[in-house]
């Protein structure tokens, strides 16, 4: 049975939180520092940010603030599109620690495989791996080509995609591919950006277990091997996300949610990014 704090081991051996805060679109700081302790309050040990999210200081700030060693908490950031390249990644890596104002990151991704450029950003996460500055080399929002090329040419494959992932796109054929190389996958946009939260055949299937769609949506994600990373700023919801490990869906529940798969996307497809 799964718990608040439950991990899954990397390829590398490193425990990731299976469950954690993403803080996407937290741009007011205080509302933002607020959020992110009130998760850490509340068990939360994995909190996920980017460079582009403009709040790695409040994070930093709410570690430090939660009265949790750092170590204990799983921290994960991302290298945004316009800081891509080699020297550039290395860069931005140095300025990400600056803003949390730690010595070492848990996890670090390439946000976007920017064309031209994905690969020499990937090099530079391989660096800052080898030099024990990460934990965990990673990227986001790859598809099977872009990981393929990786492969070719890196010497340390990246142990985590994050991607756009929920019951309307359930990718399945790169979560196969993604479980055959033992790359973690990490849901953003879990809830399909509310789209998903009006689901009748959800709202059915969480009424017996007497929960929301919201969580009935996150412990799918949860029982699907996916690491889940919901947002808020609410303190309610930042709790009420965190109560799914007192029950389990069925086999039949969670086929039922693995048939509304629509291909259905409510971000950009990595291939068809405005780069």
């Amino acid at each position: 049975m799964y718990s608040i704090t439950s991990t899954k081991k990397l390829h590398n051996g490193i425990e990731m939180p299976r469950f954690g805060l993403g803080v996407y679109k937290m741009t007011e700081p205080e509302e933002a520092f607020n959020a992110i302790k009130k998760a850490l309050d509340t068990g939360y040990i994995a909190v996920d940010t980017a460079a582009l999210y403009g709040n790695e200081k409040q994070v930093g700030e709410a570690v430090r603030a939660s009265g949790k060693r750092r170590e204990e908490i799983f921290i994960t950031s991302k290298v945004w599109n316009t800081d891509q390249g080699y020297d550039e990644t290395l860069r931005a890596f140095e300025k990400t620690l600056k803003e949390l104002d730690t010595d070492y990151l848990d996890l670090y991704l390439t946000h976007w495989p920017v064309p031209d450029k994905f690969m020499d950003t990937y090099r530079a996460i391989e660096r800052l791996y080898e030099e024990k500055l990460i934990q965990v080399p990673g990227v986001s929002n790859h598809e099977i080509h872009h990981l393929e090329k990786i492969f070719a040419q890196a010497n340390i494959q990246p142990m985590v995609n994050q991607v756009e992932l929920h019951p309307y796109l359930t990718q399945e054929e790169l979560r196969q591919f993604c479980q055959k190389h033992d790359i973690a996958i990490t849901a953003w946009s879990p809830l399909g950006r509310g789209e998903v939260l009006k689901d009748e055949t959800i709202r059915a299937i969480g009424e017996k277990y007497d929960k929301s769609i919201a969580q009935t949506i996150i412990r799918w994600h949860l029982q699907s091997d996916h690491i889940v990373i919901p947002k808020s700023v609410t303190p309610s919801r930042i709790e009420e996300n965190a109560e799914i490990f007192d029950f389990e869906l069925s086999h039949e529940d969670m086929k039922a949610i693995d048939g509304l798969n629509r291909d259905q996307r409510f971000g950009s497809h990595p291939d068809h990014f405005n780069y």
